[in-house]
């Protein structure tokens, strides 16, 4: 039984909320042992505010925001969560369009549904937010009232996409139905310079790292790393037609606005990493990254011109270069991208947690991923067997 009474609240928007209220839950100053990354971007008021304030999430969008907040009874929020309530399965990466369709041929309904998570962005990390002085069972009547949306708001489903590993171990104990995934991360094992990290591959992997990198020296190509006050709006033009570009070939609609850019700017310029190339003191390509206290996250790429390797430097050996300068734990490059794991990114698990109204769907979809847990099981072993580093 709960010590405190909390009592549970939703908000159509960030901004009534408080932006040291919720960063206070988001990233604690000191979070408890065990808590997973001690700084997250994407967890912020600020990111999350300027997703809402630049229309990415709400009318329109298919993403409506509902963020939930459990409250002491003085009124003080002790913890939090992103959530939205969604009319489609997009911008999400854990892909469940196939439940949809077989549950909308058997005349089920499947949107709108219930997602908490940070929009377009396949990045583990909390989703339980729970201030650090937050008394005993904060996180427990979180979800209570996040599980009870889906009835009370006529939804078919909640689903909490890329929580860390103690949101994860919690959200199983607690019987969500489990779904695993698997990205490519890069570990920063000690590496005291980029050629340190060659030095740990097999050889015929570090040929072809040279090998890649010369080929955007040989074509003229100037590759900076931009971040703090040194960006500018001159850099977020350039850069938004380079993601436009490459985002209208990839899915047909960029998720993110021009104006969202300027926003995160002003926000978390010390938290942007922005990767460019230019030919001719044109800029040509350029690669988003957002820099956490233990993690630098690859989020956005896009290039106007067409050169071979420059992606691979724009967006892995950059990273793993700049992670290695800051002694930053680890690279997330996105999701998928098998490509990443010649170029010394790791197989790594991802996870996700689900609660499903109906119980045929709840059935077929934990019979679904059981079995896909099995595969994914499989592929991180077979990759865990032939990596790119050299053995003992």
């Amino acid at each position: 039984m709960n010590s405190v009474p909390f009592r549970i609240r939703q908000f159509a928007s960030l901004d009534a909320i408080a932006p040291e209220t919720w960063d206070a839950c988001a990233n604690p100053a000191k979070p408890a042992p065990g808590a997973g990354e001690r700084f997250n971007p994407f967890l912020t008021h600020a990111f999350l505010a300027a997703l809402e304030a630049t229309s990415c999430v709400g009318k329109g969008t298919g993403w409506f925001p509902a963020h939930m907040v459990a409250e002491t009874p003085d009124g003080r929020i002790a913890a939090c969560a992103p959530v939205y309530l969604k009319t489609h399965s997009l911008g999400e990466y854990v892909f469940d369009q196939g439940l949809a369709e077989a549950y909308q041929r058997v005349g089920g309904r499947y949107y709108p549904k219930a997602q908490v998570a940070a929009p377009f962005t396949p990045v583990q990390g909390r989703r339980l937010l729970v201030a650090a002085d937050a008394p005993s069972g904060a996180r427990e009547a979180l979800l209570a009232g996040l599980r009870a949306l889906p009835e009370a708001a006529g939804l078919s489903s909640l689903h909490i996409t890329f929580p860390d590993a103690a949101d994860q171990a919690f959200l199983a104990k607690a019987g969500m139905i489990q779904r695993v995934g698997q990205q490519f991360h890069f570990f920063n094992r000690g590496y005291e310079n980029f050629d340190d990290f060659l030095g740990a591959l097999a050889s015929r992997k570090r040929k072809a790292i040279r090998r890649e990198r010369a080929e955007v020296s040989a074509a003229g190509l100037v590759v900076e790393r931009v971040t703090g006050r040194d960006l500018t709006e001159a850099h977020w033009d350039a850069f938004f037609d380079f993601y436009t570009d490459t985002g209208s070939r990839k899915w047909g609609r960029p998720y993110l606005t021009r104006a969202f850019f300027s926003h995160l700017s002003a926000a978390l310029a010390d938290r942007i990493l922005l990767v460019t190339a230019r030919r001719d003191g044109r800029l040509i390509a350029g690669a988003l990254n957002l820099i956490g206290d233990d993690a630098l996250y690859g989020r956005n790429w896009g290039a106007i011109e067409h050169h071979p390797c420059l992606h691979f430097e724009l967006c892995y050996y950059q990273a793993i270069e700049f992670a290695i300068e800051r002694g930053l734990k680890r690279v997330e490059a996105g999701a998928q991208g098998e490509h990443k794991f010649s170029r010394g990114y790791e197989a790594v698990p991802t996870f996700s947690a689900h609660d499903f109204a109906d119980p045929r769907l709840a059935a077929a979809a934990a019979d679904f991923f059981a079995r896909e847990a099995r595969a994914v099981d499989a592929a991180l072993a077979e990759y865990a067997d032939s990596g790119p580093f050299r053995k003992a």
